[in-house]
């Protein structure tokens, strides 16, 4: 036991994170679904028992089989190499940089296979060195888990600045944190071999994780926020009887949008899986500023006088500042700054005709741009107390001739070409 003190202590930590993970769950009712983290959190407790047993049998070699030994260190490394994979995997899918394509997925596995194959191969070479302090492991086998850690170190360091820009802060300061505990306990035990401390290194990035992004309690709050902006936005909308689901279908419209937009590769730099998060989460948002637009404007049945459209349009500036005052701190940054974005200049045009600043083409946001044309088609393509809804083939037909004037011509062809699935979602949705 003196020689496993330290892997003991991380598995009692270990397996209290597991033990209040699976509780806050239940007590949250979320159904546990097979992530990484599940991944990392099993591998993770398998890798500290593995790592003290093996710290136990390299220093009672006199009454240990060798062949036991030998087995159990292989299953130690293994363990390991299978730790550092599932945490560089687990910072790809969360920066969104995992491969979508076969070649992109096969580069990522392969230093992975080739490892574990060395590893097994090399095993029986294996040296067991009589330190001053305790008793340790060395040969090709664990020399190629340092190589891996460095390899997987170089994979996450690449896929994390290429988007870093798209990534949310809280969890830049997770995989900055992962990076540097990774480096800084791979160092160490390879300068200093006879430290054993890897198994402070696994039950740190499990804690930094869960703390961080996998808390059951953080999901639920992230829930009861995203349905306190649907409230929200519910009452504004319901302020005008003859909206119907407008923010329901133009969040469906603008999911569908962007997906489309992934699908053809456009916008690829800015379209990350965080990015279309928050777009469909401040899509509701994007007429918040009609909270202050008098009643007898906003449920006029006839056509407004220059005056009264003056005072309507005022609607996405004031939209704006209600989201920076009242919305900042609900949300992430990233999330309240899209949101302040679509309320404010979703009526911006492509050709530079809009308001409230005259913006044009690229100067409006992407997100501002999407929301665009789910929300003109939406508008004219539903009832409203001034007018009867247009038929969907002139629906169409206004995004299509307002594709390079009104519209970002990349998305109104993109839209145009979904036409089913928009259709559907009219139908579903619409009154």
């Amino acid at each position: 036991m003196e020689h496993c003190k330290l892997q003991i202590g991380c598995l009692i930590i270990l397996l209290y994170v597991a033990f209040i993970y699976l509780r806050e769950c239940k007590t949250h009712h979320l159904t546990l679904k097979k992530t990484w983290f599940d991944e990392l959190l099993m591998l993770g407790i398998t890798e500290v028992i593995l790592d003290a047993v093996t710290a136990y049998t390299v220093n009672h070699l006199d009454t240990v089989p060798p062949l036991l030994n030998r087995i159990l260190h292989t299953l130690f490394l293994a363990s390991l190499d299978a730790v550092i994979f599932i945490l560089c995997l687990y910072v790809l899918a969360i920066s969104d940089t995992y491969p979508k394509k076969k070649f992109g997925r096969i580069i990522i596995f392969a230093p992975f296979v080739a490892n574990m194959v060395v590893l097994i191969a090399n095993i029986g070479s294996l040296e067991y060195i009589r330190g001053s302090v305790t008793n340790y492991s060395m040969g090709i086998s664990v020399y190629t888990c340092f190589t891996m850690a460095a390899v997987y170190t170089l994979f996450s360091i690449a896929a994390f600045f290429k988007n870093w820009n798209y990534i949310e802060t809280h969890k830049r300061a997770v995989i900055c944190t992962y990076l540097l505990l990774l480096a800084v306990v791979t160092g160490i035990q390879m300068v200093f071999p006879e430290t054993l401390i890897t198994s402070i290194g696994v039950t740190g990035f499990v804690i930094g994780i869960y703390l961080n992004l996998e808390d059951p309690a953080l999901k639920e709050l992230s829930r009861y926020h995203n349905e306190t902006v649907m409230a929200f936005a519910n009452l504004i909308e319901n302020r005008d009887n003859s909206t119907g689901g407008h923010i329901k279908r133009t969040s469906m419209y603008v999911q569908l949008i962007a997906a489309e937009l992934e699908n053809r590769g456009l916008y690829h730099d800015i379209l990350t899986k965080d990015y279309v998060k928050n777009l469909i989460k401040a899509a509701p948002m994007h007429d918040i500023g009609k909270v202050s637009v008098p009643d007898a404007i906003l449920q006029k049945p006839g056509k407004l006088t220059d005056e009264e459209f003056a005072t309507m349009k005022l609607h996405a500036e004031n939209g704006g500042k209600i989201i920076q005052e009242t919305f900042k701190n609900l949300g992430s940054e990233e999330y309240c700054r899209m949101a302040y974005e679509v309320a404010r200049y979703h009526h911006e045009k492509w050709n530079g005709r809009g308001y409230p600043e005259g913006l044009k083409e690229k100067e409006i946001p992407l997100c501002a741009r999407i929301m665009a044309v789910a929300d003109v088609f939406d508008a004219v393509s539903e009832k409203r107390c001034y007018r009867d809804a247009m038929p969907l083939d002139q629906c169409f037909e206004i995004i299509r001739q307002g594709s390079g004037q009104d519209f970002d011509p990349a998305i109104a062809e993109a839209f145009l070409d979904i036409r089913p699935k928009v259709e559907q979602v009219h139908s579903e949705l619409g009154r």
